[in-house]
């Protein structure tokens, strides 16, 4: 888009539904993932797409919507969490005094069951559990090239850092992978060939 050019709704309209809304099920994956909470990965989404349409003349028709969406949420996520990290930890008298008359915490096995159902036939279980223990910087890498397909480049633009950063922090991230992995390896069968040979 030229800054001299301004879209009309319909033109705008377009653009989004053609563009940026085929992506709406990446987002959520990758927001659930940078969020860990389904509550706070649908307001990212939304928050995103908010941003995104406001911004939507800043945005080259055309080109990669998927890469532009992914590092408006990102920003969004950075935000939010620099925001949430200023303020002191609020906790919902309510949601304790539930949790104790229960004996179990209903909101943690709805949201179990959310989240197998989302995630069921991406990844097994470990795997997920194993990514989102991750750093948030090594969970979005590994998101963005292995689950997202991105290329380092493109990664490096989401998430403003050099392609040389990208490429050690996955480095970095797949081997913490790795290792979180390898109990898992070890419990369906799978042996090091390493130490056999």
């Amino acid at each position: 888009m030229s800054d001299n050019q301004v879209l009309s709704k319909s033109e705008k309209d377009s653009i989004f539904e053609k563009e940026f809304l085929p992506h709406a099920d990446a987002l959520v994956t990758f927001a659930y993932h940078l969020t860990l909470f389904d509550s706070s990965a649908n307001d990212l989404v939304q928050e995103t797409y908010l941003k995104a349409y406001r911004f939507i003349d800043k945005y080259d028709v055309g080109t990669n919507a998927k890469a532009w969406l992914f590092k408006i949420m990102k920003n969004a996520f950075i935000n939010d969490y620099r925001k949430k990290s200023k303020q002191p930890t609020k906790i919902d008298y309510d949601e304790v005094v539930n949790f104790l008359d229960e004996g179990k915490d209903a909101t943690l096995s709805s949201y179990q069951d959310l989240r197998e159902e989302m995630f069921e036939n991406l990844m097994g279980d470990e795997v997920t559990i194993a990514i989102n223990s991750l750093p948030v910087d090594s969970r979005t890498v590994i998101l963005l090239c292995d689950i997202e397909g991105f290329s380092y480049e493109e990664i490096a633009k989401i998430i403003d850092v050099p392609v040389g950063t990208v490429r050690s922090r996955l480095h970095r991230s797949r081997n913490m992978l790795k290792k979180k992995l390898q109990d898992y390896a070890k419990d369906l069968g799978y042996q090091d060939k390493r130490k056999n040979s």
